[in-house]
């Protein structure tokens, strides 16, 4: 028997099957084996077998072992690694490599055990202890400890006996055992569970889920309608039918809060994947998914490829969140991935948000989707109250502080009703600009073409691209000045500002810099549930999905800055950020404010945003696409060339510009836009950055599949080439 294996290299030039001699041994397919490769040994993947090979059988090589006692991947995983390989055009072993834990690949990470200790059986007690030498008092209490208390650890035996357990063993008394023991994430989450009754939206929502035949349903909801309890109700229907399922969160930060909730539903059964977690944690919960042990996966955009078999469901919240598209190869968008999956299991998919994509809304509209809407809280309550802050006044009127009038007050009001806020500013770090005001110099990163951010709790200059931090300047490096100014702020800044308000509440604040260690969301936001923190001040992490009680005020600094990006996505994006994160305000008895400021009070979005208009933005965002050729009524497709060399750089995009005007002059009907530059951040990691851009429209499957092959044919070991589909960022 010949088996058909994929080497674990992704590289185009061995992207092909293999094929290797069984020996005696047999195989299955979607098993992890070892083969030998060139000179030498290397992980490979079985994806088929077949009787004879076309090749001379004096030059096929024999597999070396089975790597795993089970086979890793289902046939239902080999069929939809194939389909990220067809559909974003990367290697088969980058594919599959989504499909099972980083740290199973090179044997990283083996299943835990612990030691156990026990009597051993035949021989009693009291001739053990009569048969010890005088003096052995250790060896005598462990037995009588171990006669009393039965099997256990051997840590703590030999913390209370010492060599005793070793001396015992030697003798023959007693007995050592290895068992599994599972690495657990969040044990010290507490789940909670309470009787819900659910609305009549609630209800309906869910009937109408359960009798459509359509795969997808998009459930819009506003903020606070009950969004999460129709998923565990579904997520408890299709347990009941003896099948499994999948819920995807947008960020690592969601994930405790979600999982608390399903572990009070449904205890073991739940196992959580994120890259947040541990190489032990990641690979333990992988495999209680992987042998039935757990039957609901919950993650972020990598859990849609969680090894769950007979899979009947597939919940992916807050659908509209740019966190669903990957930024690495393979860059898959998980929507997509989950109609495939869904297509090869016979599940379905419900799809929630308060602000859906502006493609998701058009497609239910359309009736490809099913729709099924909840417009009211279930807690009865009016969304909460915007304020709009006019931060041009302000200035007017001298205050150059970052919170307005409306707001301060607002605050010490929440202060002294004894409630929570939410500040929302999406800029890490404690000002956005070191500058020299004699000679003009801004500092950059010298790896990206982009300014530093002043991080002043450590003192460095920061990259938010690459992560490089410098020496903050004591005077500028071009002209000597010392006449240095800080332009903008971040949140660092706006907590040092709120401690000058309010000295003696305590601030909690999250972004990148204070969640990068293991578990810290999850720590920020468990102390700001637990009423430790009077405000939490953070960037886009906490404008969704969280809900908390206390929080009656949400402040929104800065709520127009997103729109002034050069991306089609700007206005959505903005409407959707400030519905979210005005969201988290007034979700129990207490009514919610929110306080805009703003430097553009009169713009549209604005407005639309603040009277919770998501119809009224719809329709108006809808027609402006539609206009002007933009998703989903075109494809937007970027050809991204990176290299350490700007010359190589040049040189690759206009032989890929080239490769592509070749398409565009047989196909000219279907472009809307065509064009080369230099990409808007001209300098990532110290790698020189070049793009094509264009717009295609009608039938443009084939005319894509054509731009993919003609422009990764130009990619070398100095330039990296890659396509991006209706990219999330256009910087």
């Amino acid at each position: 028997m010949i088996a058909q294996v994929i080497v674990d290299i992704a590289h185009s030039e061995v992207d092909k099957i293999f094929d290797y001699k069984t020996g005696d041994t047999e195989y299955q397919i979607g098993s992890r084996v070892e083969v030998p490769f060139g000179y030498q040994k290397i992980e490979g993947f079985i994806i088929g077998f077949k009787e004879k090979s076309d090749f001379p059988e004096s030059k096929i090589k024999e597999i070396i072992r089975c790597l795993d006692d089970f086979p890793a991947l289902t046939l239902e995983c080999l069929t939809l690694a194939q389909f990220l390989k067809d559909t974003y055009h990367v290697p088969f072993a980058l594919a599959l490599r989504q499909f099972i834990p980083a740290e199973l690949r090179g044997g990283r990470v083996k299943e835990k055990t612990l030691s156990f200790v026990t009597l051993t059986e035949g021989i009693s007690p009291i001739e053990m202890v009569a048969s010890l030498r005088k003096g052995s008092t250790a060896q005598a209490n462990l037995i009588g400890y171990l006669s009393k208390e039965g099997k256990t650890s051997l840590t703590v035996l030999n913390e209370k006996f010492g060599s005793a357990v070793k001396s015992l063993k030697e003798k023959g008394f007693v007995t050592v055992t290895q068992e599994k023991a599972g690495r657990i994430p969040y044990k010290e989450l507490d789940a909670f569970s309470k009787d819900v009754k659910l609305s009549k939206e609630q209800q309906d929502a869910i009937e109408s889920f359960k009798n459509t035949q359509k795969t997808v349903t998009l459930l819009y909801g506003v903020t606070g309608s009950g969004k999460t309890e129709v998923y565990l109700r579904l997520i408890n229907s299709t347990l009941k039918e003896g099948k499994t399922a999948i819920m995807l969160v947008p960020e690592i930060a969601l994930t405790p809060q979600m999982l608390r909730q399903l572990r009070a539903r449904f205890g073991d059964s739940v196992s959580i994947l994120h890259s947040g977690l541990s190489k032990g944690e990641r690979y333990d919960e992988w495999l209680r998914l992987k042998t039935g042990e757990a039957k609901i996966a919950i993650g972020a955009r990598s859990a849609i490829f969680a090894p769950l078999e007979n899979l009947g469901l597939i919940i992916i919240d807050e659908e509209h969140d740019g966190s669903y598209e990957a930024e690495t190869a393979p860059r898959y968008k998980t929507l997509e991935v989950a109609k495939k999956r869904a297509e090869l299991s016979g599940s379905k998919i419900i799809i929630g948000s308060a602000t859906p994509s502006i493609e998701s809304y058009d497609k239910a509209l359309s009736g490809e989707y099913n729709l099924a809407k909840m417009s009211t809280r279930i807690n009865g309550k009016d969304l909460p109250e915007f304020i709009v802050a006019d931060m041009r006044g302000e200035l007017r009127r001298g205050n150059e502080s970052v919170f307005s009038a409306d707001l301060k007050d607002a605050l010490k009001e929440c202060v002294e009703k004894d409630s929570q806020a939410i500040i929302f500013f999406n800029r890490r770090g404690y000002s956005q600009q070191v500058i020299c005001r004699d000679c003009g110099f801004v500092a950059k990163c010298q790896n990206c073409d982009v300014t530093l951010n002043y991080h002043r709790d450590t003192g460095v200059l920061k990259c938010h691209y690459c992560g490089s931090a410098y020496k903050m300047l004591s005077a500028c490096p071009e002209c000597g000045s010392v006449n240095l100014s800080y332009s903008g702020a971040g949140t660092q800044k706006i907590v040092a500002e709120l401690r000058k308000l309010f000295p003696n509440e305590e601030i909690l604040r999250m972004d990148n810099d204070t969640t990068s260690n293991k578990e810290g969301h999850f720590k920020i936001l468990k102390q700001f549930a637990e009423r430790k923190a009077r405000f939490l001040v953070g960037t886009q992490m906490v404008a969704k999905g969280h809900d908390f009680p206390s929080v009656t005020l949400v402040g929104i600094l800065d709520a127009d800055m997103s729109l002034y990006f050069s991306d089609y996505r700007s206005a959505e994006r903005t409407f959707q950020l400030i519905t979210q994160v005005a969201g988290r305000s007034g979700r129990a008895d207490k009514k919610g404010k929110v306080i805009l400021q703003t430097y553009n009070p009169d713009n549209l979005i604005l407005s639309q945003a603040i009277n919770y208009d998501y119809e009224g933005f719809f329709k108006n965002e809808r027609a402006i696409r539609r206009a002007t050729g933009f998703p989903p009524y075109a494809l937007v497709l970027r050809v991204m060339i990176e290299s350490n060399e700007d010359g190589e750089a040049m040189n690759a995009l206009k032989e890929v510009y080239g490769e592509i005007k070749e398409i565009y002059d047989k196909n000219r009907d279907n472009f809307l836009f065509f064009n080369k530059m230099r990409s808007p951040v001209k300098k990532i990691n110290g790698k020189y950055r070049y793009q094509a851009l264009m717009r295609i429209c009608g039938d443009y499957q084939k005319i894509k599949d054509q731009i993919y092959e003609k422009s990764l044919s130009k990619k070398t070991a100095k330039v990296l080439i890659y396509v991006e589909e209706n990219p999330s960022n256009l910087y």
